[in-house]
């Protein structure tokens, strides 16, 4: 039996996750690096309170690595805050989590992640993505959703007409770009990681559903 360690278990995909696979019989023990604890009670889960800043091998003690971690810009503050938080941390925690003996990373990053986009949120996922092939994990998985759908905590107007948009052209819309659960994202994330793969895998939205 593994053991799951999860960073972003506050998030959308991060709180689905983390309730999959307390649930799951794939993992004796789920642990969530947290800045604080969160209202969530399971005698598989142990949650551990850290300093994003100050990451260390002794974290990242377990077997599969999901990191669901991301913010926005508007919510980040800033593009350079915005970076150290998509991008900075999810790397170093890769680094912590390889050095610590983990087998698998998997991660979420973005539709249309590219390291060459002229959108800045775009580049910096694509960017994320560049530096993670670069290390040698039994394997890593990359998850690219589309528009994600759930409930948030705070109110995104954008999101909110593109997601009434979206659902109500649904059947228009090829399924590489359709808007797509928390859940199903999840749900992709914890079955991919038990098929035992190797090397650098991709899965763009169609392949989530």
């Amino acid at each position: 039996m593994k053991t799951a360690i999860i960073i972003g278990a506050s998030g959308l995909i991060g709180t689905s996750l983390t309730n999959q696979l307390l649930a799951s019989i794939d993992y004796k023990e789920v642990r969530i690096l947290v800045r604080k604890k969160l209202p969530i009670n399971s005698p598989k889960l142990v949650q551990s309170v850290i300093d994003f800043e100050n990451l260390t091998p002794s974290m990242f003690q377990g077997d599969d690595v999901f990191c669901t971690l991301g913010t926005t810009i508007k919510k980040a503050g800033s593009k350079e805050a915005f970076k150290k938080i998509d991008f900075e941390y999810p790397l170093v925690a890769a680094k912590m989590a390889l050095s610590a003996g983990c087998k698998q990373f998997m991660i979420v990053t973005a539709m249309g992640a590219d390291p060459n986009s002229s959108i800045f949120y775009n580049q910096v996922k694509g960017d994320l993505e560049e530096q993670l092939a670069r290390l040698n994990f039994g394997s890593i998985l990359v998850f690219r959703p589309s528009l994600l759908l759930g409930n948030r905590a705070e109110v995104r107007l954008g999101e909110q007409f593109s997601t009434v948009m979206m659902k109500t052209f649904d059947f228009l819309i090829p399924a590489k770009y359709k808007a797509i659960h928390v859940d199903q994202v999840a749900k992709a994330m914890h079955k991919k990681a038990q098929e035992n793969l190797s090397g650098y895998h991709v899965y763009e939205n169609d392949l989530l559903f």
